[in-house]
């Protein structure tokens, strides 16, 4: 948080894009983001985090954390409202959706929905070769391998990229080319759909910027195996040269959220090969990976922040990450010689789980604010880190809880907490445990009155939602980014709550 701006206390609001409420099956970036954003203000608050904004599909449960392409725009996100708005599709295909819930994501039936519209989008589309559409394509370079890859994956039954035949597994030119050529309308129906996300995006931003809110991003460490950035580098990922499988595979040891770790299944990045070029294009991919971000945010998280201190490195054959090993990240070096080039970035640093005393000298040496989660907080210990009287520094960002934890009403209530330990985080509010106060409040209250210089809560938090409302169980395989807010449920009564928490805690927007 380095901007002048960024320098002021302030508070925001953790809500992914695809919880919002709409219609539509999933939150999208058109006006369902514009009547939060109208929330946001009415709450008087300066941030809106959300989670990455990239291409999600149901092999990996949708999760925004294994994505086919870390450049790429989630074509669930985009608009119909905003498409109708452009005469691209009918009022006809407008009115007439699925009976979608307000409550839970049902992805088959939203993808379904949504390339059913944006298939007569592209049909009805005339700009493309007008000067925005040309603008778009040669200043996106990650455009056509991104598209190829798209279309590719359809003509193979959505086999991974590996599973291709192998001139085009090995990006052949000549056999890349000849592919493009027979299946050109696919290719630029991707082309447009990225074209469509990105053009309603810098409305978004547009509409942030006059309500004074910045948009807070996340940006994974890992990209998924089967992604077009893997397959377009992949000299740049630990890969077997004869399967191009990965020999070792990311994730973390056991911890807080599992007795095994987890196997995310990540291919690793060769930050220490001996090949100067291999380097030198791990290098540039990273800052254009950067650099993209944040020309759609003013401030972004970067995941699993300790991978650049230390890694775990598992075996691909391995099932769990038990068998895994600590390996030598890229360190300072790596971020220096990104703000060499991009100038400093307000960055997060997300530096929860097995974190060292090494993890923190690079934080601090990068001055990059971490995390403090007060659901972390409260094990008996009265040094622990999270505790807010423990805080030695306002450069950091305070949760009650994250994506990753219960709702802060379902963790208080699980068996994780005994009585007693109920009765010492209601003591940390001033509060009885009859005393029929909301844990949720207690905590937000705590947050908001801590030194940290940012406090973000979780929607689901502000709204005192229990364990069915959870966005996330780190190490579930399925059931998880499905949670929907209703619209019932941002009312200005909570707006009004937490507009006032925020001026009292000195946390009101700049005017």
């Amino acid at each position: 948080m380095h901007s002048t701006q960024a320098s002021r206390r302030a508070s925001g609001i953790l809500a992914h894009i695809s919880s919002l409420p709409s219609p539509y099956g999933i939150g999208d970036i058109g006006p369902s983001s514009y009547a939060f954003l109208d929330f946001l203000l009415a709450a008087g608050q300066s941030c809106w985090q959300f989670l990455p904004t990239v291409p999600t599909n149901s092999l990996f449960d949708n999760s925004p954390y294994m994505s086919s392409s870390a450049f790429a725009g989630s074509p669930l996100l985009i608009s119909p409202e905003l498409l109708y708005a452009e005469g691209l599709i009918s009022d006809h295909s407008l009115r007439h959706h699925p009976d979608f819930s307000p409550y839970s994501t049902d992805y088959a039936a939203v993808t379904d929905y949504k390339e059913e519209l944006l298939t007569e989008a592209c049909e009805r589309f005339s700009g493309f070769d007008d000067n925005a559409f040309h603008h778009f394509t040669t200043s996106s370079p990650w455009l056509d391998d991104y598209a190829l890859f798209m279309t590719l994956k359809e003509k193979f039954g959505n086999a991974g990229w590996f599973d291709w035949p192998s001139e085009l597994a090995r990006r052949d030119s000549a056999a890349l080319a000849a592919f493009k050529h027979e299946n050109m309308s696919r290719f630029q129906y991707f082309r447009f759909e990225q074209y469509e996300f990105f053009r309603q995006w810098r409305l978004l931003r547009q509409a942030a910027e006059k309500t004074g809110v910045r948009l807070f991003g996340d940006l994974p460490v890992y990209v998924g195996l089967d992604s077009v950035d893997v397959w377009t580098h992949q000299s740049i990922f630990a890969l077997d040269e004869r399967t191009l499988l990965p020999t070792h595979v990311a994730g973390v040891p056991p911890d807080y959220f599992s007795a095994t770790g987890q196997r995310w299944g990540n291919p690793l990045y060769r930050w220490h090969t001996d090949d100067a070029a291999t380097r030198k294009l791990l290098a540039d991919w990273w800052t254009s990976r950067i650099a993209a971000i944040f020309s759609m945010v003013d401030m972004a998280r970067i995941d699993h922040f300790r991978g650049f201190e230390s890694y775990w490195s598992i075996p691909a054959a391995c099932d769990t990450a038990v068998e895994g090993q600590w390996q030598r990240g890229p360190g300072k070096v790596f971020f220096d010689g990104i703000f060499e080039r991009l100038g400093r970035l307000d960055i997060i640093a997300e530096d929860l789980g097995i974190i060292t005393p090494e993890v923190l000298t690079l934080r601090d040496s990068l001055g990059f604010p971490g995390m403090k989660v007060l659901q972390f907080a409260f094990d008996g210990n009265p040094a622990n880190s999270f505790l807010p009287y423990n805080y030695t520094t306002p450069n950091c960002v305070v949760y009650t809880g994250t994506h990753d934890n219960d709702t802060t009403v379902g963790w208080f209530l699980s068996d994780r907490v005994d009585d007693g330990m109920r009765r010492e985080i209601k003591g940390h509010a001033n509060r009885r445990l009859d005393d029929g106060s909301g844990i949720h409040e207690d905590l937000i209250y705590m947050a908001m009155a801590s030194i940290g210089r940012l406090t973000i809560l979780p929607l689901q938090d502000l709204l005192g939602f229990g364990s069915d409302c959870r966005m996330n169980t780190p190490g579930l395989a399925n059931g998880n980014w499905r949670w929907r807010c209703a619209p019932e449920y941002l009312t200005p009564e909570r707006a009004a709550f937490l507009n006032e928490l925020t001026v009292r805690f000195g946390r009101e927007r700049a005017r």
